[in-house]
């Protein structure tokens, strides 16, 4: 599987398309379509996910499923956040007309062919964020960084969630974390990562 990740415009927030063969599966929709259309030429893009409904990861979300015909998936919870630019942090973001999207809860399994992913609930940083374990590797939106976690400050953001959501992730194991921003890092320095900030939370 290739991964290539693409720096966008919104909060210099991260695009990822994977690449198995023929087929393409896009994590988060900051990056504009045509740039990824570019990419992605004549391969099928099989599926869209959102590791949350921020403005900054879920912009281009409806364009994406226009343009690209295929669904695109994220947590239940994220109906309400982008359905606010008070709650998505997005002044000129607001989706009510949500045709093409599909809505998780939960933990559970997607098998998008080729890919298989598991995914899971992981609010703390808002109340729809999720984590996709993807052949091997983590796709950590805003709840893992390089060398933090995300702000439990926000509207939706919740202490006591990320909490128990790096506990959740502390039981995974993986071989890269790919961040919602910035630069993706390896499962022993997410493993120091988590404790760190689970003590830092508790205090």
């Amino acid at each position: 599987m290739e991964i290539l990740k693409l720096l966008t415009d919104k909060y210099d927030s991260n695009t990822f398309i994977l690449t198995e063969g023929d087929f393409c599966l896009i994590i988060d929709s900051g990056a504009k379509p045509e740039i990824v259309k570019n990419l992605v030429g004549e391969k099928k893009i099989v599926g869209v996910l959102l590791t949350h409904g921020h403005f900054d990861h879920a912009y281009y979300s409806k364009q994406y499923y226009e343009l690209f015909g295929c669904p695109v998936f994220c947590h239940e919870n994220a109906k309400l956040t982008m359905s606010s630019p008070e709650r998505s942090y997005g002044d000129d973001f607001s989706l009510t007309d949500l045709a093409g999207f599909e809505f998780l809860k939960g933990d559970g399994t997607l098998n998008l062919v080729p890919f298989e992913i598991n995914y899971y609930s992981t609010p703390g940083h808002s109340k729809c964020s999720m984590c996709f374990l993807i052949g091997g590797d983590l796709f950590a939106g805003d709840t893992l960084f390089e060398n933090g976690i995300g702000r439990t400050d926000l509207i939706g953001s919740s202490k006591e969630e990320m909490i128990a959501s790096l506990e959740k992730l502390n039981n995974l194991e993986f071989k890269q974390a790919y961040s919602g921003h910035g630069e993706n890092s390896d499962f022993a320095r997410q493993k120091r990562n988590i404790t760190i900030f689970k003590r830092f939370l508790m205090r």
